[in-house]
C-alpha cells in the first residue's frame, strides 16, 4: 500500500474500478492445543565465571529464553524455570521421570552449562518424552560466553523442529523500521534485532526517512529505500560493517527492493516517464533491465524461493491485483480475484504459498497459493499490512496501526490460525523483514 501512496504523491495518478464479490476463507482465532513442558534450570559440572557471569547463574538464563521462545510459538506451555526445582548434572543425561511426571508435564527439557577453555561455554541441550521415559533430541553447543542467547536459540530451535516436525525459525533477526515523534513529523530508523528483541541497535541514523528493510538470503546484507534527498532511491547495506551504497547510481527513482534467492539479483520499482515498471540489477552493481512495461504502477516484487518467477502488485486492471510472472518478465498473469484490493506480496519459503495485504475498508493479512486459489485471511484488526515470513514458512510477521493513535506495532500469525503475537520493541515499529536462521 505504500508504494502506491509513494507513486501517488510522485505520479500524481490514480485508478479504480468495480470488484468481484469477496471469496475467502477467515481463519482468524484458529486454536493449536498447547503441550505442557517442563524447562527447569540447567545445572553446571562446576561453577565458574565467564564473561558473560557464573554458569550457574547462565544455566538459569538459558532455561528462560528457552522457555520464552517456545511459549512464543503458541504450541507449548513452559513449566520453568521459576518454581519447578532443579537437578543434578547426572540427571541431565538420566533424568528422573516419575518426578516430572507429577509435574504435570508431557515433556522435558534439560541440559547444562559448562565452561570451556578461553572465553567459551557449551550448552548441552536434551528432549525428553517423559510417558514413554525416553530420550528424543540431544545436541550440544559450542559458544562464546557472551553468544549464551544464541545457544539457547538453538536449543530451542531443535526441539520445535523435533515436536512439530516443522523447521527452525528461532535463531533468527528481525529488521525492521523503528518510529518516533508525532505522526506528521515521524522519524525512521532501520533496526535489528534477535526474533525476540534482545540485541536491539539501530542502522540508519533518522536523518531521512527510511521504508522496506529487506534480508539478503545470507542475512549479511540489507537493501531498503531512503528518501534522501527528497527522491526515493535504493541503497544496499552491509549489516557488519554498515557501509552502504546507492542501488542504481543516479537521479532515477527506485523503491520496493528485494534480493533473488541466491543474492547475485536484486528486483526492484523505478519510475520513469510517469510509469512504473519493474527491474532487475546484479547485486554488484551494473545496468538495471526491465521486466515490466504495461501502462500503471507495477511494484512490490518478490521472487519465489526457486528464482524462477515473480510475484507482485500492479493496477494495470484498474484497482491493485497480484500477478505472477515468469523471473524474466514473461507470461505474467494476475491471481487475485477475491474481492478488493491486493497490495505487499511475499511469496513463502516453502514456495506452497503467497502472503499479502487484503484491503477492504480494513487492511488484513491473508495467503492463497501461487495459482490464486485456497485464499485465507489470518488477521482482523484495522490495519495489518507488510508481512514477511518466518524461514519455516509457518509464520507471518507484519505491523499493525492501531486506529486513532496510529501507533505502529510488530506482530506474528500462525498461518494456521490464532491469536496474533507482538513481538517486543522499544519503539513503534513497521516495514519488518525476518532474517534466515543464522550461521
Amino acid at each position: 500500500m505504500k508504494y502506491f501512496a509513494l507513486l501517488a504523491a510522485l505520479l500524481a495518478s490514480s485508478a479504480s474500478a468495480q470488484d468481484a464479490p469477496p471469496i475467502e476463507v477467515n481463519v482468524v482465532g484458529g486454536v493449536n492445543a498447547q503441550a505442557a513442558i517442563a524447562v527447569p534450570p540447567m545445572p553446571t559440572p562446576a561453577p565458574a565465571d565467564t564473561p558473560a557471569g557464573g554458569t550457574t547463574a547462565l544455566g538459569r538464563q538459558v532455561a528462560g529464553v528457552i522457555a520464552s521462545d517456545l511459549r512464543s510459538t503458541g504450541r507449548f506451555t513452559p513449566l520453568g524455570p521459576d518454581g519447578i526445582g532443579g537437578y543434578s548434572f547426572a540427571e541431565a543425561s538420566a533424568p528422573t521421570y516419575a518426578r516430572w511426571r507429577s509435574a504435570g508435564a508431557a515433556q522435558l527439557v534439560a541440559g547444562y552449562v559448562e565452561a570451556r577453555g578461553g572465553d567459551r561455554i557449551t550448552v548441552g541441550c536434551y528432549l525428553y518424552d517423559i510417558a514413554a521415559g525416553r530420550e528424543l533430541a540431544h545436541q550440544g553447543f559450542a559458544v562464546a560466553a557472551t553468544d549464551w542467547r544464541r545457544a539457547a536459540h538453538k536449543c530451542a530451535d531443535t526441539i520445535y523442529a523435533r515436536l512439530t516436525g516443522e523447521g527452525a525459525f528461532l535463531d533468527t533477526k528481525i529488521v525492521y523500521v523503528a518510529e518516533t515523534g508525532p505522526k506528521n513529523r515521524r522519524v525512521k530508523r532501520i533496526a535489528i534485532m534477535d526474533s525476540d528483541g534482545s540485541g536491539h541497535r539501530f542502522l540508519t541514523t533518522g536523518s531521512s526517512t527510511v521504508t522496506t528493510p529487506r534480508f539478503s538470503p545470507r542475512g549479511d546484507r540489507l537493501v531498503y529505500m531512503t528518501t534522501a534527498g527528497r527522491r526515493p532511491r535504493v541503497m544496499i547495506m552491509d549489516v557488519a560493517s554498515g557501509s552502504e551504497r546507492s542501488l542504481v547510481p543516479g537521479l532515477a527513482l527506485t523503491f520496493a527492493p528485494r534480493f533473488s534467492p541466491d543474492g547475485r539479483r536484486v528486483v526492484f520499482s523505478m519510475a520513469s516517464g510517469g510509469n512504473t515498471d519493474i527491474y532487475v540489477v546484479d547485486a554488484d552493481g551494473g545496468t538495471p533491465r526491465r521486466l515490466t512495461s504495461t501502462p500503471g504502477a507495477d511494484t512490490s516484487p518478490s521472487y519465489s524461493p526457486d528464482g524462477s518467477q515473480i510475484v507482485f502488485e500492479s493496477d494495470r486492471s484498474g484497482t491493485q491485483q497480484l500477478y505472477v510472472m515468469n523471473a524474466d518478465g514473461s507470461d505474467q498473469r494476475r491471481i487475485s480475484f477475491g474481492g478488493g484490493r491486493y497490495a505487499s506480496p511475499v511469496w513463502s519459503p516453502r514456495g506452497n504459498l503467497i502472503a499479502f495485504t487484503k484491503i477492504t475498508g480494513q487492511f488484513r493479512i491473508g495467503v492463497m497459493s501461487p495459482s490464486g486459489g485456497g485464499e485465507r485471511i489470518l488477521t482482523d484488526a484495522w490495519q495489518d499490512e507488510g508481512p514477511s515470513w518466518a524461514p519455516n514458512g509457518q509464520f507471518v510477521m507484519f505491523n499493525r496501526t492501531r486506529q486513532g493513535s496510529g501507533q505502529t506495532s510488530l506482530y506474528a500469525v500462525n498461518i494456521n490460525g490464532g491469536d496474533p503475537r507482538r513481538l517486543p520493541t522499544p519503539q513503534d515499529g513497521s516495514d519488518p523483514s525476518w532474517s534466515p536462521l543464522q550461521r
